[in-house]
């Protein structure tokens, strides 16, 4: 048998634990003849009394007894839940989404790789798109974001380093073409964006100094610009950090300040201080700070 208001099945259990209809009142805050009522629409819905009533209040029948044990169980139930729940927001655990730039992919892993050794429970999502992933939609909970500062509204913005990128080529490269002069670039082939007015610096550098000419390559990633980097297509740009580590890459031209981006760590005000997202922010920061080079 289903009922229909809970009200009064919360309204009798008061009664059967407090023993009065003006102490049940009082505890669930409504009038004593709202007691009344519901206690008498419980009874005749189960077809039995739940109370024997006298001058000092009411007494529990057997049948009341039954609805005091189930009710204090529902109770501790309830508690118990509502105890996880809280408890839940305390743990660093469940889900968790990071956003970045494709470039700061060498940057962000190993950082994300300590934060799941320490933190067992989680489960990250990372995802890398030149969009920007909108924080008040749920999109993600911490992105890393290059260029100016975030303005958004509601959002918890911290300085993170800058993006830094060098010229490199690769030495078969350089073995077909010879070592390029950094002073004169002249003659040298070039890899570039897709997007011929790319935001990037290092890029609207290229647009500057490089005749179009020689840019003989574009790819519309830069997972796509750094593979023709290696593969010894042409001189591109790759981030300082992943270019330095690796062996197939002859540094070119080293960082250069009109070539940085300011990198940005992003929260929105509503999770910033739960205890995954101030891990992750934790673990970003500890990274940034023994990278030499972002």
């Amino acid at each position: 048998m289903g009922f229909d208001n809970w009200d009064e099945i919360r309204t009798a259990y008061q009664v059967a634990r407090v023993g009065t209809v003006s102490g049940a009142a009082e505890v669930l805050g409504v009038h004593h003849a709202t007691v009344i009522r519901h206690v008498d629409a419980l009874e005749e819905r189960l077809g039995t009394k739940l109370f024997q009533r006298h001058p000092r209040g009411y007494t529990p029948t057997e049948a009341g007894q039954q609805l005091l044990a189930v009710g204090q169980a529902t109770e501790d139930q309830f508690a118990q839940l509502a105890a996880r729940i809280a408890g839940a927001g305390e743990e660093v655990s469940g889900e968790l989404i990071i956003t970045s730039l494709p470039t700061l992919s060498g940057f962000v892993l190993p950082a994300l790789s300590e934060l799941m050794q320490d933190h067992p429970g989680l489960k990250l999502h990372y995802l890398t798109d030149l969009r920007v992933f909108r924080l008040e939609y749920g999109e993600a909970h911490v992105a890393i974001r290059a260029g100016g500062r975030p303005t958004e509204p509601d959002n918890v913005v911290q300085p993170l380093g800058a993006h830094q990128a060098a010229l490199y080529a690769s030495a078969e490269y350089i073995e077909r073409h010879g070592q390029p002069d950094p002073a004169n670039l002249a003659g040298h082939r070039f890899i570039g964006p897709e997007q011929r007015d790319s935001r990037a610096p290092f890029f609207r550098w290229m647009a500057d100094n490089v005749p179009p000419a020689q840019v003989v390559f574009r790819a519309n990633d830069p997972e796509g610009q750094q593979a023709a980097v290696r593969n010894g297509i042409g001189l591109g740009f790759v981030p300082a950090l992943e270019g330095r580590a690796d062996p197939r890459l002859i540094e070119v031209m080293g960082p250069r300040p009109e070539w940085e981006s300011p990198l940005w760590l992003v929260s929105h005000v509503d999770l910033h201080r739960t205890p995954k997202v101030q891990a992750a922010l934790k673990a970003l920061k500890a990274r940034a700070a023994r990278c030499e080079m972002l």
